[in-house]
């Protein structure tokens, strides 16, 4: 009996246990005047909810960045003469834009105590950020034009450069031709816009100067770009749909090109210029247009886009920043903007340089020079000596044919892409004997 009681009582015990704790709660909720079942699942959901956000957060920052990866990114991001020149163009854009918005807001006032000392500073920094912006609108405009007649011509091969440029995995996306107009669009309008800004800036003095016109262009220049990534992410053409694929397109891709792998070499050295004396000539002459000439037979793009931008990147420099020091009152400050245009046009021939890698690295040609680094000696050849290394380059192109798949014969020098790459194979009129000497076919 005793035991049986004993038994009950602990019982009774563990069920006062649990209505004294567990429900009291849910008394608490239930007397609640606002209490609902829905309110009851809200709050679930919200402590869920902060819970997996409070986890993902403390996920987020607790890792640890991985410091050799980044720099090892930074350098290889570094090594490109392109990259050079874009991370040199964003610490002017910085360093000017912070002395303006220092200006604006009357930050330098003790060190610029008199009026006529700060508009001067806001016109020159004004005129840098507008030379700045118009140099990287021109560099781009030849590209974006070359796109928007690509897509007036729509045909199959365009297409599929259009694809590669706009198109999320380079596949067919409904209605892609009306997209793609919107977006190459607005980019040429971001082109146009900033020249009419430039012109404003040129054109006037800052008393005389349009403030509606400079608002107008500013908004119009910044918003364009801007509109273009977000419509191209948000529109059909940034997602991915059950249609992408287009069957017959793509194994018609992968079944015309493929890659061999060869051993080709320079055609001498840059100095060797007498080895086709016509050659150098025309590069000497007509270096602009040979250059854009021997790209689109490598196989690197269109002649016209690689002929208008080379000129831009060597003769627009000293040409804007003139024109941006016309409105500089200080005599100094435009020499010196003078002689800004000047350098960056010497370091425009770095375009030069660069295709120079990616045709040795394209093609396999051995690295030359004697800086331990190929892109460097690439780079400095372009720099000391662009007319000879042009003539070489073209020569080294002459020595060789590029053939297609199927082995068909091609003019010498012509161009028949394998895939992403091409190869570089001796002309069909001698056998190149890789012991030694030469035999006629």
């Amino acid at each position: 009996m005793s035991e049986n009681g004993g038994v009950e009582d602990e019982e009774s015990n563990k069920s006062k246990l649990k209505t004294s704790t567990i429900p009291h709660t849910k008394d608490t909720q239930i007397h609640d005047s606002n209490f609902s079942p829905s309110n009851l699942s809200s709050l679930n959901l919200q402590q869920i909810t902060n819970k997996s956000c409070s986890h993902g957060f403390h996920k987020i920052f607790s890792r640890k960045l991985d410091r050799k990866l980044l720099q090892n990114m930074a350098r290889e991001w570094i090594k490109s003469p392109i990259n050079i020149l874009l991370f040199i163009w964003i610490i002017c854009v910085t360093i000017s834009g912070a002395i303006l918005f220092l200006v604006m807001t009357g930050m330098l006032n003790h060190l610029l105590p008199q009026k006529h000392q700060r508009e001067t500073w806001f016109e020159v920094n004004n005129q840098i950020l507008n030379a700045l912006f118009t140099l990287i609108c021109l560099y781009h405009h030849p590209h974006r034009l070359h796109n928007l007649i690509l897509l007036l011509k729509w045909k199959p091969q365009d297409v599929l450069i259009l694809r590669k440029l706009y198109s999320k995995n380079g596949t067919h996306k409904p209605h892609e031709r009306a997209h793609m107009a919107v977006v190459i669009s607005l980019l040429n309008l971001n082109c146009f816009a900033q020249y009419a800004l430039c012109g404003l800036n040129v054109g006037y003095t800052r008393s005389k100067r349009p403030a509606i016109g400079v608002a107008i262009t500013i908004a119009v220049a910044i918003a364009a770009p801007v509109t273009a990534a977000v419509y191209t992410i948000l529109s059909p053409l940034g997602k991915i749909h059950s249609s992408d694929t287009s069957p017959d397109e793509e194994s018609q891709i992968e079944s015309t090109f493929s890659f061999s792998e060869t051993n080709p070499k320079w055609s001498g050295t840059p100095l060797d210029i007498w080895d086709d004396i016509s050659v150098t000539y025309l590069s000497l002459f007509c270096g602009f247009c040979v250059f854009g000439w021997n790209m689109e037979r490598l196989g690197f793009g269109n002649m016209y886009v690689h002929t208008a931008t080379f000129l831009l990147f060597c003769f627009a420099p000293f040409l804007v920043f003139s024109m941006a020091a016309s409105n500089v009152g200080s005599e100094i400050v435009r020499e010196v903007l003078g002689m800004i245009g000047v350098v960056l046009c010497v370091f425009g021939l770095l375009y030069g340089g660069f295709w120079r890698i990616q045709m040795r690295k394209r093609y396999n040609l051995p690295a030359t020079g004697c800086f331990g680094k190929p892109d460097v000696s690439d780079c400095v050849s372009w720099l000391f000596c662009c007319w000879c290394s042009l003539a070489q380059e073209v020569r080294t192109a002459n020595l060789y044919e590029i053939v297609e798949e199927n082995g068909r014969e091609n003019r010498e020098g012509d161009l028949c892409l394998r895939g992403r790459e091409a190869i570089l194979e001796p002309p069909f009129g001698c056998f190149v004997n890789r012991e030694g000497g030469e035999e006629d076919i």
